[in-house]
């Protein structure tokens, strides 16, 4: 039982607790964005200089569809990428200056995404599911 556990299917529920809980946590904070978006209300910051409008897009993209696809497993390396630079932008320019504790849950986020950009997102995935349906056609 240990074996099982703490051996590959041990991690494969780990990335899949790893991927519902980051995905589904960062929805909050991608809806608000998305209701921002719905509602008009383009007032946002700005830390590239590209204008709050399109920093407000990027981020609401990022964090709400991203988090959608990172959830399912699908593209995971590449949906974490949009995250990822979400995140450091957080982290390093809009909270640059700032004590640790004001950057700390960016920074714990960026952490989650570069684990799942390295490893994927695991044995319960679209991904994986689609890829055993690829090799399965050959």
């Amino acid at each position: 039982m240990f074996k099982r556990l703490f051996g590959e299917l041990g991690q494969s529920i780990g990335l899949l607790v790893l991927r519902l809980a980051s995905g589904g946590l960062m929805l909050t904070h991608g809806w608000s964005k998305m209701s921002m978006l719905f509602s008009g209300n383009f007032k946002f910051a700005d830390p590239l200089g590209i204008g709050e409008a399109a920093s407000l897009v990027l981020a609401a993209l990022a964090e709400f569809v991203a988090s959608l696809f990172v959830m399912a497993g699908l593209g995971t390396r590449i949906a974490v990428i949009p995250l990822w630079v979400t995140m450091a932008v957080a982290a390093f320019i809009v909270h640059g200056d700032d004590p640790l504790i004001r950057k700390e849950l960016a920074l714990m986020y960026l952490t989650v995404y570069t684990v799942l950009f390295l490893t994927g997102g695991g044995r319960f995935s679209l991904d994986a599911l689609l890829t055993a349906r690829r090799a399965a056609k050959k």
